[in-house]
């Protein structure tokens, strides 16, 4: 498992490091060669002798200085701009320890390769002036461009201000940053190279699950078993408006190892749903009876629509039930419109897995805030309700209120109506094998993701649909 962490924990990671006895030039100086070894490894594949540096006044400008005199060293032609006026201490001492010429003007020449060392994570709101058109002439002067540490222009939770230099790799110094992962991040930092230069944190960061991780809550299955061992999950979902949803969640928990799948779904949908999904367990919904009870996990609001009658019955099953609930869709939306607070009043755990939309509803905040604040506002929304929050975006952030997670699979593919319904099925699936709900988001969103990853290899990122994404489950699962 990796992790990776805020701004606001990278820089008491810097201050740790350095109050333990190490100077804050010598880090500057291990960046710095962390850069020049990149840069070098780039120009080598890409077959040039000359790079474009372009260093900001702070400390990330101060690592590109050190990059810049290393370079140089090595007989590479390097060209400095600068447009700073002033400069940080150890920015200062690595300019004039570099003792080449720097360009205080933008030049209009073209470059094969770039090091873009402009704003760190200090950047705290869009670029102006200099420094936005430092920004312009890097992503316009026709180079490979590597950042420091993370583009310039890059802010917190990974959301890109205007402008923002899009890097072809990034290279990431001590510890992995949530806004390289994150929204505009995994756009805009391209390959990601974590450089050790000697920083570690007292904190643990955001979890980064890998496929070790997930296969440990996927065991190989004793012979002498059956589908009791497995637990059953309960979907309560669809609609006569919103078939759909009912089909795709039943389809993805099928997928899930789980030993039974049930799915009720309303009166006027159930002779249109009787012998289309044999394997499920297939029930007319009229009200909570002591059969959905009973499982060991139970989704809803996936295709229900939104309605007090709804909101009811989450109230019900909240106040009566024992196992996992996962709120997805619908669910959410009637939260958001009849109060939240009954959350705080349960007998049972709760995960809810809402897209930033649906968040934003139900916390009363803009989308933009919610990416601007991603990890923060699900974390703090887990601690204040005592649930598992699953804010669904590109990325993942997954909070319980004492964890959190990132989860970095996925694809494009994956932005096509539907995928949610799968994500809560296959989830309520994996919850309904036992697997805490916590972990059971960890893994269904690597799998899912994973799925839709597989799907894009296979069709491109245009094509698939969310059965493309259930049929590839199967392929995720074999490599465990």
């Amino acid at each position: 498992m990796n992790y990776s962490y805020s701004f606001e924990q990278m820089r008491a990671a810097d201050a740790r490091t350095i109050k333990s006895g190490t100077p804050a030039f010598e880090l500057m100086e291990r960046a710095g060669r962390a850069l020049a070894d990149a840069v070098l490894a780039a120009a080598k594949r890409l077959g040039v002798g000359d790079v474009l540096v372009v260093c900001g006044g702070g400390n990330n400008g101060g690592d590109g200085f050190v990059a810049a005199r290393l370079l140089r060293e090595t007989g590479m032609d390097v060209f400095v701009v600068c447009l700073a006026e002033t400069f940080s201490p150890d920015c200062l001492c690595a300019k004039e320890a570099f003792g080449g010429e720097v360009s205080g003007r933008i030049s209009r020449m073209r470059f094969a390769l770039a090091l873009d060392c402009v704003f760190g994570t200090g950047l705290n709101r869009a670029p102006e002036g200099d420094g936005a058109a430092l920004i312009d002439f890097i992503n316009s002067c026709g180079a490979y461009v590597i950042s420091a540490d993370l583009p310039s222009g890059l802010s917190e939770n990974g959301v890109a201000f205007s402008p923002c230099v899009k890097a072809d790799e990034t290279v990431c110094m001590g510890l992995m940053k949530n806004a390289l992962l994150l929204s505009d991040g995994a756009d805009c930092a391209g390959k990601i190279i974590v450089a050790e230069i000697g920083i570690s944190s007292e904190v643990q960061g955001a979890e980064i699950w890998e496929e070790a991780d997930v296969k440990k809550l996927f065991p190989k299955r004793l012979s002498n078993s059956h589908k009791g061992v497995f637990g059953g999950a309960c979907l309560l979902a669809g609609s006569k408006e919103y078939s759909g949803a009912a089909f795709l969640s039943a389809g993805a928990c099928l997928k899930s190892g789980s030993g039974y799948t049930r799915l009720c779904v309303s009166s006027d949908l159930f002779p249109y749903m009787i012998g289309r999904m044999p394997a499920c367990i297939l029930r007319e919904f009229r009200s909570i009876d002591g059969e959905i009870l009973a499982s060991d996990c139970i989704a809803m609001g996936m295709g229900s629509g939104v309605s007090e009658r709804l909101y009811a019955r989450i109230a019900e099953i909240l106040s009566a039930y024992t196992g996992t609930l996962v709120l997805d869709a619908d669910a959410l939306n009637s939260l958001a419109c009849y109060g939240a607070d009954i959350l705080k009043e349960k007998s049972c755990s709760v995960i809810l897995t809402p897209h930033v939309k649906e968040f934003s509803r139900l916390i009363g905040a803009t989308t933009e805030e919610v990416k601007r604040r991603a990890v923060e506002l699900a974390k703090k929304f887990a601690e204040e309700y005592g649930v598992t929050v699953f804010l669904k975006n590109n990325r993942a952030v997954i909070a319980d209120g004492k964890r959190i997670a990132i989860n970095i699979t996925g694809s494009p593919a994956l932005a096509k109506g539907g995928s949610g319904d799968v994500l809560s099925g296959f989830l309520a699936g994996t919850c309904a094998r036992g697997v805490p709900p916590f972990e059971a988001c960890c893994a269904s969103a690597y799998v899912c993701g994973k799925a839709g990853e597989f799907a894009a290899e296979d069709m491109g990122e245009y094509a698939p649909d969310a059965t493309d994404v259930i049929s590839r489950i199967s392929r995720v699962l074999a490599r465990f």
